[in-house]
């Protein structure tokens, strides 16, 4: 990871450990391109959470909005989450 991801993860989880008493519950918001298997990628990063996972197609088709809402354990398990979904081509995490 390069520094300056690096220093962006550390800043969020030192924001949501000032705004958050653990475990809490925690809204991820993703854009992916519709095609391949991205989708089911991020929905079965959060597989056996307890997620509630809501999908939009854009108007084109050409990309689908992801809203996970899920509790976590801790600020750690968020940027984990965060990073693990990042692998996932073209995907935007808002």
């Amino acid at each position: 990871m390069d520094k300056k991801t690096e220093e962006f993860y550390d800043r969020l989880k030192v924001e949501l450990d000032m705004s958050n008493t653990w475990p809490a519950e925690y809204l991820f918001k993703f854009i992916v391109p519709t095609e391949n298997d991205n989708v089911v990628r991020v929905e079965l990063a959060f597989d056996c959470m307890g997620a509630v996972i809501k999908t939009t197609k854009s108007k084109t088709g050409k990309f689908t909005s992801i809203s996970v809402d899920v509790t976590m354990k801790n600020s750690q398990e968020i940027v984990d989450k965060y990073l693990e979904v990042s692998t996932i081509e073209g995907i935007i995490s808002l």
